[in-house]
């Protein structure tokens, strides 16, 4: 996507939403991620714990979702770590890893749902709001995840998301794509816990 294209998007305010204006944000904050390269790197990175990070030029899908809820004041690292190490057999492991876990789509997934931000599989535009994150079922075994930005105006034909699938090395994405593949999970988080 051009630069001038990009900046013109980040100027634009993204569609209010009555219910809650944590969801504007987190949008803002998956927007904001297009500013910077990131090259796709799936490697395993022991990292920090709690607010730890791999470098910020390398990345991966979820990664999008991790600094997105960050930069609004919400730890995914700390938060599925922890439900995780509560509940392991929940997630389908033994034992936790808080390098790794929380950069993994169904970890995250599992989580959304466990703290009730699950919300209905629909192929309906009209269902998915700014900020909601969006799981996609790319292969069999391959899952992919990112968050819808805003409503789109009349020419496009979903709202847009942001996610890193890594066919480039510039990073984050910005595309009409919400419907290019089947979707698997939508979720809306507001960072609250609902044990």
């Amino acid at each position: 996507m051009p630069l001038a294209l990009v900046l013109l998007l980040l100027a634009q305010p993204v569609a209010p939403q009555a219910e809650s204006t944590f969801s504007d944000r987190l949008a803002e904050a998956a927007l904001a991620q297009l500013e910077h390269r990131v090259w796709y790197d799936a490697s395993y990175y022991r990292m920090p714990y709690p607010n730890g990070d791999v470098p910020e030029s390398i990345g991966v899908c979820t990664d999008v979702i991790i600094r997105a809820y960050r930069r609004v004041g919400v730890d995914l690292q700390k938060l599925v770590h922890e439900d995780i190490a509560g509940s392991p057999r929940s997630y389908g492991i033994t034992r936790a890893d808080a390098s790794i876990d929380h950069r993994r789509v169904p970890n995250l997934m599992k989580f959304f749902k466990r703290q009730g931000a699950a919300l209905a599989v629909s192929d309906s535009p009209e269902s998915y709001r700014a900020g909601d994150v969006v799981a996609w079922q790319l292969a069999p075994g391959l899952t992919h995840i990112g968050i819808v930005v805003w409503k789109p105006e009349s020419t496009a034909k979903a709202p847009l998301v942001v996610h890193n699938i890594g066919r480039n090395q510039r990073g984050p994405d910005l595309e009409d794509c919400l419907f290019n593949w089947p979707v698997i999970g939508h979720y809306r988080y507001d960072g609250s816990r609902h044990d």
